[in-house]
């Protein structure tokens, strides 16, 4: 018997009904007006500048039911559970047809998106292999390759509802392709655990 064994892979979390519909609806009517920040990659792509979660009740009950995921999530990447709090959120309002180009989050550890309104199919949140570092010289592109888990070069996360919350790695590469669907925002934070301790050599981190 063969086995093909998925050696290291990369941790992802997807959380339906995080927030309650009214919770989800306060977020919208509160801050989808104050994304006024541009992006440099998309005109019709606005952000409300960072905030910390306790700057607005609205965002103390969001976190209140995100930390306890990030708890959980934060065990498969370090293999402990430990305490974990959320350094920075903010709000992205995407236009029809605006996008947002491929990025990572530095200076933490787990990311986060949180999806107030309904997304389009064609607009889901895409994650994308690193590139270079960890392929081949050479590639075999052609119209009988059919992408698999190991050989694929991005990932379409599942079809979100309002509500619904993704975690990943921070260094994991995503975008948003062109939005073909009405106004979509979404809520997203970065997070970092309390320490992280290396036989005795410990490094405490602050929001």
């Amino acid at each position: 018997m063969d086995d093909i064994l998925g050696l290291f892979p990369t941790p992802f979390m997807r959380a339906t009904a995080t927030l309650e519909r009214p919770l989800v609806q306060g977020l919208i009517q509160h801050f989808a007006e104050r994304a006024t920040l541009d992006n440099n990659t998309s005109p019709r792509l606005a952000h409300t500048r960072m905030l910390k979660p306790d700057e607005s009740p609205l965002f103390v009950e969001a976190a209140a039911r995100i930390t306890p995921k990030l708890v959980e999530f934060g065990a498969h990447l370090f293999g402990e559970r430990m305490g974990w709090s959320l350094k920075e959120m903010w709000v992205n309002v995407l236009e029809t047809g605006g996008h947002q180009a491929m990025h990572n989050h530095a200076n933490s550890f787990i990311s986060g998106v949180v999806y107030l309104t309904p997304t389009h199919p064609g607009s889901q949140t895409v994650f994308m292999k690193s590139p270079g570092g960890t392929d081949f010289l050479f590639r075999n592109d052609n119209p009988g390759v059919q992408p698999g888990p190991y050989s694929a070069d991005k990932w379409v996360s599942p079809a979100p509802e309002p509500g619904d919350m993704v975690l990943f790695p921070s260094y994991l590469l995503h975008a948003v392709p062109p939005n073909q669907g009405e106004r979509r925002i979404s809520l997203a934070f970065n997070a970092i655990p309390a320490r992280l301790d290396s036989w005795g050599y410990v490094v405490r981190f602050s929001g």
